[in-house]
């Protein structure tokens, strides 16, 4: 997707948003636990190490919540990596009378089973950007594309060396059903395309996890013997650089997700060859749309998939030549977010103002 389509994507999302979502108020009711809330709706998001929840999915859900809805309020909470914790956030926001909940799940497969629960006290989920079995709608990208567009990246990184290529692969935490997406397409783009996986391992999320599988890594294969590393996101990607560099290792090529502010810095100083960029810009309004319809009694009409209504939009690749058509041009981030004093240089010649 170009950045004139992807813009236009957007666009119409907008549009949408404005014509479907009617203002809504109390609608007779009280923010009692028995009658319910009609103007509260939760938003739950899984942990904190990847920036992405905290930067962007939060403050873009809860602006678009409130464009569509006046006297809407978010309540939002993140389980830091705790399923725990996520279910006790998840019960609470249910005895507080909140009936429409967007989840984005640590576990995904414990998370049915609260979804189920709550179904049979009249509240409504939408599975946010991680599919969860009985949800009342979904939305996310198309994750197993994400995957093949990592492997795809990394492949055209190698160019010739592909053939021959010895690739570290250091998955997502694998009670995530999105890094058993991502790591299906990675598979699917490299399999038979380069010399052989060398080493795999989830990485759990965590940059300090993925930094000391990749340590093992270079243990068992051999620091001279790596020829690329597949990383399911940036937050881990950075912890992977370092013990790349810790080993003198350096020049091959690194992938990563999310367009974090860091994962882009590392690409602009060449450390990290590429990203994912998911809009929060589609993916935060999106959902909060469902979420509003939802709260209002609307039907859903969408796209079906394994049952629910959602919608899965087109994942970016992110290199250093498009960085100012992507993310600065959506308005995700500034270029002086993006351009320190120690990237300047860097920044203005890879044309980012």
């Amino acid at each position: 997707m170009n950045a004139v389509t992807r813009r236009a994507v957007i666009a119409t999302a907008a549009v949408s948003m404005a014509l479907s979502l009617a203002a809504c108020g109390k609608a007779g009711g009280d923010d009692s636990a028995d009658k319910g809330s009609s103007t509260k709706i939760g938003l739950l998001l899984p942990e904190n190490k990847t920036s992405r929840y905290e930067a962007l999915d939060k403050p873009q859900f809860e602006k678009a919540v409130k464009a569509a809805c006046a006297d809407c309020e978010v309540v939002y909470n993140n389980a830091v990596s705790d399923v725990v914790k996520q279910k006790q956030q998840f019960d609470q926001l249910i005895a507080d009378g909140v009936k429409v909940i967007a989840l984005d799940p640590v576990d995904a497969t414990k998370a049915a089973g609260w979804v189920k629960d709550a179904k049979a006290k009249g509240v409504k989920v939408v599975a946010y950007d991680r599919a969860v079995p009985g949800a009342d709608a979904y939305v996310s990208h198309d994750n197993n594309k994400v995957g093949e567009l990592q492997g795809q990246a990394l492949l055209t990184a190698l160019g010739a060396k592909a053939a021959t290529a010895n690739v570290v692969m250091i998955n997502g935490d694998e009670k995530d059903p999105n890094a058993a997406l991502f790591k299906k397409g990675a598979h699917t783009a490299l399999d038979g395309k380069v010399g052989k996986i060398a080493y795999e391992a989830s990485g759990e999320w965590d940059p300090k996890v993925a930094g000391e599988k990749m340590s093992a890594a270079i243990s068992s294969v051999g620091k001279d013997k790596i020829t690329a590393v597949y990383s399911a996101n940036d937050g881990m990607a950075g912890g992977i650089i370092t013990s790349l560099e810790n080993a003198g290792i350096k020049n091959i090529p690194v992938g990563g997700q999310d367009a974090e502010v860091a994962g882009i810095q590392r690409i602009i100083a060449g450390t990290q060859t590429f990203t994912i960029y998911k809009s929060p810009l589609q993916l935060a309004p999106e959902a909060a749309k469902f979420a509003v319809n939802l709260l209002q009694g609307k039907k859903i009409v969408s796209t079906m998939t394994d049952g629910v209504p959602s919608t899965l939009f087109a994942p970016v690749v992110v290199d250093k030549t498009n960085i100012q058509s992507t993310v600065i041009t959506d308005g995700i981030y500034k270029a002086s977010d993006l351009c320190t004093a120690d990237l300047a240089a860097k920044c203005a010649a890879l044309g980012i103002k």
